[in-house]
């Protein structure tokens, strides 16, 4: 049995996630303002002055951005993500697709193209409501969320609403506005007396051939891509023109070789990004993008990388403290019943696929709605991920400690959990979900390999994945409870427990530094103290619970205390995190480089290329474990140092630890969901050399030998 300080969490805990839910939540109430200048003011309005029940109307979102600041189309191009809009309408109102106007197209420093808005767009959707509606006016919700970008990206959002009155009739509003923004809208495709399209495949390439004489009265004619998800492409050029007939060039650089055409617009005006511009709309009737179909070895083949990589990650140093909670739960279980020790392990196994299995649908969530699904990167680049993980980390290290107690409320114990087994059970599977919420960004050998697979797949081999995974993680526990014979090895139990428990805290206050570092290179140094003072705070608020809301002290002491511990962890919350390390300054990833690494850009890269250097790219992150492994015992190597240097090779080091929209992007071409990443690239017009995971030197050395023989043979 699991000693009482050791349970699962109580109504107290329940309270304290509430609270730290509200102070999650502090930062993206704020204005979104950068060096006193608010970046984005977003509005909702109607093109009617009255809703007419059953009759169709249409809303947009206004956004107006500060000078010099963008936010993006559908398709944002290498970088950026679209503006979303999450509406919150009544019983029997329907609402209909964003209708974007046509956008910019930008080039920026490296060869980035984007495409977006500048100054102002407003966003259309039509609205249905129903044929009867009671109320005398309603009011609309909705939550908009975007990213503004100029140097910098700066992520914005904020709820909306919108007030009309319920009328038999109606009349226009906001014409002006609406009547702009709908002749920015694109077309339909013309028909073929005026436009003829043909589609063909060259390579890698998709060849557009569009015939038109409209077109000829246009000089600057441009083909805007909207590819579906999963498709990586290239930057559509004009390949040839001549009077009526222009051909596009579109490189697909990650998608399957059938796919035959691609939806998009062929956007013409006077000039580039003129305000005269227009668009036809190209929707082919048939869009053949599906991969070929996966042979069933092969799928089987990934599924065992996925085993075996979940049964690696049990060794990651992140995971290991709670893998000793697990042997330590082992240990007290020597000697009892068989069905009671087989049931533990269960339930620490059931932990484990509970946790993977949730964040496999979130992640299939994702990529439906088209964001970039990475492992381990969408949580350990989010600052506040780490952050409450930090909290979690330092609760459970002071209830190792005896700081306090984390115990189930009578209610509980009376209800489902009215024995002293279910506890226990229930206890390990808390114990398997909190090891997997740690091990989650680790990337272990085969892992990566098969995750990359796997999200270029249906949701349902996703899934599968995940599930493989969840296998080879929880199998030695498995095997371990379904074997208690084996258990006769460990020690028995005895006082000497309760010192090893105590280490165990300790283990887990090293996984807190570790986190601590990944804060302090996300927020810097300043971000770091902030975060620090807030987990001081919580470390009060466990010691008032251990000390005060106890069974001995009066219903008024403890609902004193109660009210106390809420006050701490609301108002440090507010303070320290909702203002303090919201403000932060983000590290600058320069900060850490040391010898001669060099920040990565993409224009840089070209640059060394063009000059006819070979570039050592080093894609990496604070947080990925594996990393620091390959970068101290591979990369800073004398040896491996030395043969950079004697061969002349530049080494770029792409830090993800913020997350970077053109590294994500770069991660997808090279098939690989997340960090670390090794790519040498030997010149301008050779194909990059990737490396595995984990590094030798001896692989290391190899491959720039290679460089070096096809260096002096040319």
């Amino acid at each position: 049995m699991l000693p009482t300080s050791m349970r699962v969490p109580s109504r107290f805990a329940a309270w304290w996630l509430f609270c730290w839910l509200i102070v999650a939540t502090v930062p993206h109430g704020l204005g979104q303002t950068y060096q006193g200048k608010q970046l984005v003011k977003a509005e909702l309005l109607a093109d009617t002055s009255a809703i007419v029940p059953g009759k169709a109307f249409t809303v947009g979102l206004l956004l107006r951005m500060a000078p010099g600041w963008h936010t993006y189309w559908k398709f944002s191009g290498d970088a950026g993500l679209p503006t979303e809009l999450k509406w919150k309408l009544p019983q029997g109102w329907k609402i209909g697709e964003i209708q974007w106007s046509i956008p910019l197209k930008t080039i920026d420093p490296g060869d980035i193209e984007t495409y977006g808005y500048e100054n102002e767009v407003l966003l259309m959707q039509e609205i249905t409501p129903p044929s009867k509606i009671d109320e005398s006016s309603v009011k609309l919700s909705a939550e908009a969320n975007w990213l503004v970008c100029e140097k910098i990206c700066i992520p914005g959002g904020e709820t909306l609403q919108l007030e009309l009155p319920i009328s038999t009739t109606s009349q226009p509003a906001n014409t002006e506005l609406f009547a702009r923004y709908r002749r920015l809208l694109p077309q339909n495709w013309p028909g073929a007396d005026a436009a003829t399209t043909e589609w063909s495949r060259a390579g890698s390439d998709l060849r557009l051939k569009v015939a038109s004489v409209a077109l000829a009265n246009y000089p600057a004619v441009d083909f805007f891509p909207l590819p579906e998800q999963g498709t990586v492409v290239g930057h559509p050029t004009v390949e040839s023109r001549n009077k009526n007939q222009i051909l596009f060039r579109i490189p697909i650089e990650s998608s399957g070789k059938s796919m035959s055409a691609m939806a998009g617009l062929v956007v013409f005006s006077q000039q580039p990004n003129g305000d005269d511009r227009a668009a036809w709309q190209i929707t082919p009737p048939s869009i053949v993008s599906a991969a070929h179909p996966v042979p069933v070895r092969g799928i089987f083949t990934f599924l065992l990388f996925g085993f075996l990589g979940g049964i690696i990650l049990n060794l990651m140093p992140c995971v290991l403290p709670v893998i000793s909670l697990k042997i330590f739960g082992f240990i007290q279980q020597a000697g009892q019943s068989r069905q009671k020790i087989l049931r533990s392990g269960i339930a620490f196994a059931l932990g484990i696929f509970a946790w993977f299995i949730a964040l496999a649908l979130l992640l299939i969530a994702l990529k439906a709605v088209g964001r970039d699904v990475t492992w381990g990167g969408f949580q350990f680049t989010n600052a506040y991920f780490v952050l409450a993980l930090s909290v979690i980390v330092l609760v459970f290290a002071l209830n190792l400690f005896g700081v306090f107690e984390i115990s189930l409320p009578q209610s509980m114990t009376r209800g489902l959990l009215s024995t002293t087994e279910r506890k226990d059970d229930l206890g390990s599977f808390f114990q398997g979900v909190f090891a997997t919420v740690l091990a989650t960004p680790c990337t272990a050998p085969f892992l990566g390999t098969a995750l990359g697979f796997a999200f270029s797949q249906s949701p349902a081999i996703i899934l599968a994945m995940f599930v493989a995974i969840a296998a080879g993680m929880s199998a030695p526990y498995l095997l371990l409870s379904a074997q208690p014979a084996w258990l006769r090895f460990l020690p028995k139990p005895g006082s000497w427990m309760m010192h090893v428990k105590q280490f165990m805290g300790f283990l887990l206050l090293a996984t807190l530094l570790f986190l601590l570092y990944v804060l302090g290179a996300q927020r810097g140094l300043e971000g770091a103290i902030w975060a620090s003072s807030f987990l001081l705070v919580i470390s009060v608020a466990c010691w008032i619970k251990g000390a005060f809301v106890v069974p001995t002290a009066s219903a008024a002491k403890r609902s004193v205390a109660v009210v106390l511990m809420l006050v701490l962890v609301f108002a440090s919350g507010v303070y320290f995190i909702g203002d303090k390390f919201y403000s932060a300054s983000v590290a600058a990833t320069d900060s850490g480089l040391r010898g001669d690494w060099q920040a990565f850009a993409p224009d840089r890269l070209q640059a060394e290329l063009e000059q006819g250097h070979p570039v050592f790219v080093d894609f990496t992150a604070a947080w990925c474990l594996t990393c620091k492994f390959n970068e101290a015992n591979v990369l800073e190597s004398q040896e491996v140092r030395e043969a950079f240097q004697r061969r002349g090779v530049v080494k770029l080091r792409a830090d993800w630890t913020n997350g970077d929209p053109v590294i994500t992007k770069l991660l997808q071409q090279f098939g690989r969901p997340g960090v670390p990443l090794y790519v040498l690239y030997p010149g301008k017009s050779e194909e990059p050399i990737v490396f595995p995971e984990l590094l030798t030197k001896s692989m290391v050395l190899e491959k720039l030998e290679i460089v070096a023989r096809r260096v002096a043979s040319q």
